[in-house]
């Protein structure tokens, strides 16, 4: 088992290295040439900025029983898929019962950036968001 991190803008990755150390589990962090990471404990691939080079590659590293933290809903169905867990930076574990509307509301929203209107964008983030992250993660890992 692995933590795989969809690193590029993720809010979480200090929660995900910090609980993935104390256990002694592996962690891949795949972020593009915009961002570095330098933890001390992972590994990270970078890969070139490309559209999707970084969710590519990510989907590559997934094998079953690794866990992977991301925000793309498209990333977590393929996850899914391959015999993964998923969840998103805001603790929201990903399954096949809420896969489906989420992909829809994905494609909505598309729809509606296509046709020239605006969609909300994420808040600030929030410390109950890094505590349900937390508890989610928590729920994915084994004990101690």
């Amino acid at each position: 088992m692995r933590i795989l991190v969809d690193a590029d803008a993720c809010p979480v990755k200090g929660i995900v290295v910090e609980m993935a150390r104390q256990r002694g589990i592996p962690v891949l962090m795949v972020t593009d040439t915009s961002h570095r990471i330098q933890d001390g404990y992972s590994q990270v691939i970078t890969v070139d900025k490309g559209r999707d080079s970084a969710d590519l590659r990510l989907a590559n590293e997934m094998e079953p029983g690794d866990i992977v933290v991301t925000q793309d809903f498209g990333v977590a169905a393929l996850a899914l898929g391959k015999g993964c867990r998923a969840l998103s930076q805001n603790g929201l574990v990903f399954t096949g019962q809420n896969m489906d509307q989420l992909l829809f509301e994905r494609y909505v929203g598309q729809k509606v950036r296509r046709a020239g209107r605006r969609t909300q964008g994420p808040g600030k983030r929030t410390a109950q968001q890094d505590a349900a992250f937390r508890q989610a993660l928590a729920g994915l890992l084994p004990c101690q």
